[in-house]
């Protein structure tokens, strides 16, 4: 504990407000409060140093993502042992998938201390979610793979994931879009287009989706990926709205 108070006293304020937030998120008290700073940094807001060296969370978000799908592994392997491979993918997939994470750092409240540029609302992108990956990494470098672990079961398994329902829970809403329009014989078409941005930060992709020749949905987000996932979800709310615009 003095150890602790040593390094808050030694913080500047600002400093100070995100190690407390960040005990709140984590479950505990950082010890390299620099790690936990980038793991906070998306590219759109990405900080360029006097050698040229560009710095922001997408490392750490990479040995994120591997560190959370491998304690998830590990959880699912633990509580289904009698079941098979692919049930245990598929059932990780759902976990992880963007959606929910993106959700679960809302709720965390790490849409407050992001440092991000984005054009586009924090809760309409991936930004979220790739930033929870990216504080999983830091604390993994931080303190190691069974703080890591504690940190997912406790703040993130535990309160938010309902495995009853999740293994039944489909969020690629671009598949069930295309999977309902081969089932009613619809014709399904994405369209596409990237707004370049001449400022460094992360282009806009904006999506529609055509059915039978009719927009049915918009969407947009950071990468072609995430803009038709939210154009599909958009169409899929929309099929049953607009049904006489069906042929």
């Amino acid at each position: 504990m003095i150890k602790i108070l040593s390094q808050i006293i030694k913080l500047s304020p600002d400093r100070r407000k995100l190690y407390f937030l960040l005990k709140k998120i984590t479950g505990s008290f950082p010890s390299d409060i620099e790690v936990y700073e980038l793991s906070l940094v998306h590219k759109s807001a990405m900080i360029k140093k006097p050698d040229g060296e560009i710095i922001n969370n997408e490392r750490l978000e990479f040995l994120g993502d591997a560190i959370l799908g491998a304690v998830v592994a590990q959880e699912l392997y633990n509580k289904y042992p009698n079941v098979n491979e692919g049930f245990l993918t598929k059932t990780r997939s759902k976990i992880v998938n963007r959606a929910f994470l993106n959700e679960t750092a809302l709720k965390l409240g790490i849409k407050n201390i992001i440092s991000s540029q984005s054009k586009i609302a924090l809760e309409k992108t991936n930004i979220m979610g790739d930033a929870l990956e990216a504080l999983i990494g830091a604390i993994f470098v931080d303190k190691g793979y069974q703080a890591c672990r504690t940190f997912i079961t406790r703040k993130i398994l535990i309160p938010y994931v309902n495995l009853n329902e999740i293994t039944k829970l489909d969020t690629n809403f671009k598949s069930m879009l295309i999977e309902w329009g081969q089932k009613f014989k619809h014709d399904i078409q994405f369209i596409t287009d990237e707004i370049p941005d001449n400022c460094e930060h992360a282009p806009v992709f904006v999506s529609s989706v055509e059915i039978d020749n009719k927009v049915f949905g918009r969407g947009e987000g950071t990468s072609k990926k995430e803009s038709q996932q939210n154009a599909a979800m958009e169409a899929l709310q929309n099929v049953s709205l607009r049904k006489e615009d069906l042929t």
